[in-house]
C-alpha cells in the first residue's frame, strides 16, 4: 500500500476528502444528504487554489469531483450507499474507516477493481487499461447531476415565503392522490394549515392533519406536541412538513407518540415531489415546475 508521500496529487486529494466525508457521516448517525456532506468537507479542509479549481472540459470544482468520483469506489466496496441523494455509511463502511485514510481508499478502490473485472469477464470483453474510468466518469455525472437537481430545487423552495410553500406543500398532497378542502389562510391557523382527505368528504380514514413551518430554524418538540394534540380522534393522522428540519426531542416525540406523526424535512419533501410530480396537474406543476433529463443508466 502507499504512504501519503507516494501519493499523487489527485490521490492525495482523494484519499483526504474521502475519509472526511465518511467521518462526518459517522459522526451524524451515518446518513446525510450529499450536499449536506460536501458543505461539511467544504468546513472541515483547507484547500489550496489548484484544488478549488475547475476543471476546464466540465467547469466542475476539482475537489468535488474527486470526491464524488471515489465515492463509487466506496459504493462498489459495500462501504456507502447512495439513494435519492441521500448517502449512508454502512456498518463495513465505519468499520473500514478504522483502516486509516490511505489504506481505507485503497481497499475501496481495490473493490471497485475487483468489480470491474467480474464485470467484464462477465460481458466476454477484453480487458482494456482505463476502460473502467469511462464507466465511473458515467456514473459520476449523474451523480453531479442529480446533485446540482437537487441543489436548484432546494433553492428556489427556500426563496418561497412560508404561504408559498404551503401551497406547494398541499400541492403535493393532491399529487398522492388526497383531497384538500382546507388549506390555511394567512392569519393564525390553530396548528393546522392543511387539511387532506382520501375522498371529498372526508368520511374516510386517514385524515390527515398537516403542519407546515417553512424556515431555517428546525421544528422544536412544544411545535411537535401541539400538532399531536389536535389528533384526537379515530384515523386522524398528522404529517409535520418542516423545511428547517427537526430537533432531536421533537423527533423522538414523533417516534414515541401513540398518535401517527409522519415527519418530512427539506430533502424528504424533494424526494416526493420528484416522485410524485407526473401525478400533479399542470397547475400545482406549475408551483415548482421540473424538466426530466434521462441519462446512460451506469452498469
Amino acid at each position: 500500500m502507499s504512504g501519503k508521500n507516494d501519493l499523487s496529487p489527485s490521490r492525495a486529494l482523494a484519499v483526504k476528502v474521502t475519509y472526511a466525508a465518511m467521518n462526518i457521516l459517522k459522526e451524524n448517525g451515518g446518513s446525510m444528504t450529499g450536499k449536506d456532506v460536501i458543505e461539511q468537507v467544504e468546513k472541515r479542509i483547507e484547500f489550496n487554489d489548484w484544488e478549488k479549481g475547475r476543471y476546464e472540459r466540465s467547469g466542475y470544482i476539482r475537489w468535488q469531483s474527486i470526491l464524488h468520483f471515489y465515492t463509487i469506489d466506496c459504493i462498489k466496496a459495500g462501504y456507502l450507499v447512495k439513494k435519492k441523494g441521500i448517502w449512508y455509511l454502512t456498518p463495513e463502511g465505519e468499520k473500514a474507516l478504522k483502516l486509516g485514510d490511505v489504506e481505507f481508499l485503497d481497499s475501496a478502490s481495490e473493490a471497485y477493481r475487483k468489480w470491474d473485472r467480474e464485470r467484464k469477464t462477465e460481458l466476454d470483453e477484453q480487458l482494456v487499461e482505463g476502460e473502467g474510468d469511462e464507466e465511473k466518469e458515467r456514473e459520476v455525472t449523474v451523480d453531479e447531476m442529480e446533485y446540482l437537481a437537487i441543489e436548484g430545487i432546494e433553492k428556489f423552495l427556500k426563496l418561497k415565503n412560508a404561504y408559498e410553500f404551503q401551497d406547494i406543500a398541499a400541492a403535493l398532497l393532491r399529487g398522492m392522490g388526497y383531497f384538500t378542502p382546507f388549506i390555511a389562510p394567512k392569519g393564525k391557523d390553530g396548528g393546522v394549515d392543511v387539511m387532506a382527505y382520501r375522498d371529498p368528504l372526508g368520511t374516510s380514514s386517514p385524515r390527515i392533519k398537516v403542519q407546515v413551518k417553512h424556515r431555517e430554524s428546525p421544528a422544536n418538540v412544544q411545535e411537535m406536541r401541539q400538532l399531536m394534540g389536535l389528533l384526537q380522534k379515530d384515523g386522524d393522522v398528522g404529517i409535520f412538513i418542516s423545511s428547517g428540519g427537526f430537533t432531536p426531542d421533537a423527533i423522538s416525540t414523533a417516534r414515541s407518540s401513540h398518535v401517527h406523526v409522519e415527519l418530512i424535512d427539506l430533502s424528504r419533501f424533494i424526494e416526493l415531489w420528484q416522485s410524485f410530480y407526473n401525478k400533479l396537474s399542470d397547475e400545482d406543476k406549475a408551483l415548482c415546475p421540473l424538466i426530466p433529463i434521462y441519462f446512460i443508466a451506469p452498469t
